[in-house]
């Protein structure tokens, strides 16, 4: 009667094992930072935390930090900030941003600076993302949009290196008064 009752305690400590294993990794991923196009707020080498299932229920908000598959190449997975939903219209000039009319008061961004003015529609299903650091940030502006398909979750929290460690802000004041 005791071997059976520790052989379950065993069963139960597995199964339960195997069950946080698989929420973890279907729910949360790791993402490490490459490069600089998202500073200053993200390092390279940071570590974040993306929740894979954060746009199961609503879609992407403008100022999200998202992880996506590059839509040139979707071996690789890139992070920047959600700036245009599908259906709004993004115009620059060489240092300033406006979605749908609105200019942009961007406290994230390294510095304001755009190789090109430019106008963009952003088509049913897609979305305009941009990095933080404008100078030598490859996205939206270079190679188009990112399809909801190509999403990977909501970049959280910086966890590593402890020092930097702290929530991703999205900074719903600066997207607040577009429509």
């Amino acid at each position: 009667m005791k071997r059976s009752h520790i052989a379950r305690e065993i069963v139960e400590t597995i199964a339960l094992t195997v069950l946080i294993f698989l929420v973890v990794r279907f729910v949360i991923q790791s993402y490490h930072v490459e490069g600089t196009s998202m500073l200053p707020g993200l390092n390279g080498n940071d570590y974040v935390l993306v929740n894979k299932v954060a746009y199961l229920f609503h879609p992407p908000a403008r100022g999200d930090v998202i992880v996506f598959h590059y839509p040139l190449d979707t071996t690789r997975d890139f992070i920047k900030r959600v700036i245009g939903l599908p259906g709004d219209t993004i115009r620059t000039d060489s240092t300033h941003v406006w979605v749908n009319g609105v200019e942009l008061q961007e406290p994230y961004i390294s510095m304001p600076l755009n190789p090109n003015g430019n106008v963009w529609k952003v088509p049913p299903g897609d979305y305009f993302v941009l990095g933080d650091n404008r100078p030598v940030s490859d996205d939206s502006r270079d190679w188009g949009f990112v399809p909801q398909s190509d999403l990977v979750g909501k970049a959280v929290v910086v966890y590593w290196p402890l020092k930097s460690w702290e929530f991703l802000n999205t900074y719903p004041q600066v997207f607040a008064h577009i429509k």
